[in-house]
């Protein structure tokens, strides 16, 4: 049994991430920057700041993440398309969704050079809400002490997503927290339509 792809981007984002920590000049090349990347067509970063992170706690919540819904949704995709395509498709929605991510605050700061963010955040979401959108009523740790419904989790992430958004709320980039999760959802239901009528199927029961 082959290394899962989950572990493969999990071991890549830590190795670039270990270089750009205590190391600015680093992270700088690699962050997303709309300003940047409107004026001197830098569009590559809005993939390499997914890979970025700007400290070790930054950096373990999100893999630790990545790996807790990556496995289930690799091993989903692979089960509907087989090896090695399911694993491609799913590395190719994980890379894809850290740009669609990004779009939001690319549109929104392009003139803003004040304005950057890192991390795999964006992505993961995605990964999460593909997992709400498959198993609706899981059980989720909220802080890892509350049990709640995967689904109530997801209603609740989003609402604050989106006001946190549109506050400027903390230094966390909220917008693509928000749109993570819709693009991850949007990509597995344009994969396999029939989920999203599974989905409202599982809400029933």
């Amino acid at each position: 049994m082959g290394i899962s792809i989950t572990i493969i981007i999990i071991i890549f984002t830590c190795l670039v991430s270990f270089q750009g920590f205590n190391k600015y000049v680093f992270i700088d090349r690699l962050k997303h920057s709309p300003a940047r990347e409107s004026a001197h067509k830098e569009y590559y970063r809005m993939l390499t700041s997914g890979f970025v992170h700007a400290d070790w706690t930054h950096l373990l919540v999100n893999m630790f993440v990545l790996y807790s819904f990556g496995e289930f949704i690799e091993a989903y995709i692979v089960s509907e398309f087989g090896k090695p395509w399911g694993g491609v498709i799913f590395l190719v929605m994980y890379l894809f969704n850290i740009i669609l991510a990004n779009i939001p605050t690319a549109i929104r700061h392009k003139h803003d050079p004040s304005f950057s963010s890192i991390g795999a955040s964006g992505a993961v979401s995605g990964i999460i809400f593909i997992f709400i959108l498959l198993r609706p009523w899981a059980t989720l740790q909220l802080f890892f002490i509350i049990p709640l419904p995967a689904i109530v989790v997801g209603v609740g992430y989003l609402i604050y997503s989106s006001w946190a958004a549109n506050k400027g709320h903390g230094r966390l980039d909220h917008s693509a927290h928000f749109a993570g999760a819709i693009s991850g959802m949007l990509m597995i239901i344009l994969l396999r339509k029939e989920i999203i009528i599974d989905f409202f199927h599982q809400l029933d029961t």
